[in-house]
């Protein structure tokens, strides 16, 4: 297993500091020691992506991946156009800014069955993956907890993921690995496994109990139940060996001071990932 008393290998998502603006993240990581960022593409919007690129560019920072593609599903095929192209767009911003990886959250569609918006997202990713390998981006199906099924991810566990993902049959074509939504699965070390060179990231944060907000009440590392360890040694067994993504939702953290919070966050890295 690897050695992660450094910070090597640690990136922290944008999201995770939702306060602070893309320029505000780039300082802080940096004086900070934290040698990865993965941007949302809501910190691009102020700017646009190009002078986005060139900041990140500057900073010296990695780039690990773009937040976030996908949401295929729709009742109308002018919804799934939409869609389409909108994913479209999220490659060339990744493009633009370095990054070689497009995270697709799946979505779903109410009023279908979820065995029609999994069709519907595996059409959606066969649409895009040629314009994403051209620019040279990867696409990783990130399965979401159940709790989001109804309308956020009609793709749930890592094996309905790997089944896409092998049905789809693409080189720019794998998965996203997140403790938060695949904690709790009886079948994950040996899904994990199955996935082998397919993983293209890998996020962690925690389960609080209870969780106020399915949304926005993710804990840092240690905060809750999700053995974060244990299936980083899983994931690195099956031969991922890329970056150690920090990516928390949380209205509480949000509130707080952030330079205390992301040095919480460091510690919590080295103690508990």
């Amino acid at each position: 297993m690897a050695d992660l008393r450094d910070f090597s290998r640690l990136c922290i998502h944008t999201m995770t500091h939702k306060p602070w603006t893309l320029e505000e993240c780039i300082a802080a990581y940096t004086n900070a020691g934290v040698p990865g960022i993965t941007v949302w593409r809501h910190h691009l919007a102020p700017q646009g992506p190009r002078e986005s690129g060139k900041m990140l560019a500057d900073s010296g920072l990695n780039v690990v991946s773009l937040c976030r593609g996908g949401f295929f599903p729709s009742l109308t095929k002018e919804g799934r156009q939409a869609a389409i192209d909108d994913n479209l767009r999220a490659i060339d911003e990744a493009a633009q800014i370095g990054a070689p990886l497009v995270v697709l959250v799946p979505g779903a569609a109410p009023g279908q069955p979820l065995e029609a918006s999994r069709d519907q997202i595996m059409e959606g990713i066969r649409a895009v993956a040629p314009h994403a390998m051209a620019a040279g981006v990867k696409l990783g199906i990130e399965p979401l907890h159940p709790m989001y099924a109804d309308d956020r991810s009609a793709v749930n566990t890592l094996r309905q993921a790997n089944d896409m993902a092998g049905q789809i049959n693409h080189p720019n074509v794998g998965v996203t690995v997140d403790v938060y939504h695949l904690w709790w699965d009886p079948e994950l070390e040996g899904q994990i496994a199955r996935a082998g060179k397919r993983i293209l990231s890998f996020h962690v944060c925690d389960w609080r109990t209870p969780t106020r907000d399915i949304l926005n009440d993710r804990g840092v590392m240690g905060e809750g139940c999700i053995e974060v360890r244990r299936i980083r040694g899983w994931v690195e067994r099956a031969g991922f060996n890329g970056w150690i993504e920090v990516e928390v939702f949380s209205t509480e953290h949000w509130a707080e001071d952030q330079p205390a919070y992301l040095e919480r966050i460091k510690q919590a890295y080295l103690q508990y990932v």
